[in-house]
């Protein structure tokens, strides 16, 4: 992960956490059908991880969003 981009991972992380909420999963939940680590998407939530495109697609199909929505940082 390159740290110049850490904001970007950051709010990337908190647009996954917001969507995650609001579709009502709780971290353990979202990361079981992801087939990964809890402690990995903890992680990714806190912009600690990078992550794949084919985690991200597989994100995004999961939350039922876009990767548009995903990308969108407010």
């Amino acid at each position: 992960m390159n740290f110049e981009y850490s904001d970007k991972y950051r709010k990337l992380g908190q647009n996954i956490a917001y969507y995650r909420k609001d579709r009502g999963f709780t971290q353990m939940e979202l990361a079981e059908v992801l087939s990964i680590d809890r402690s990995h998407m903890s992680g990714i939530e806190i912009g600690a991880n990078g992550v794949s495109m084919d985690l991200v697609f597989k994100i995004c199909e999961k939350l039922e969003i876009t990767e548009k929505e995903l990308f969108d940082f407010r």
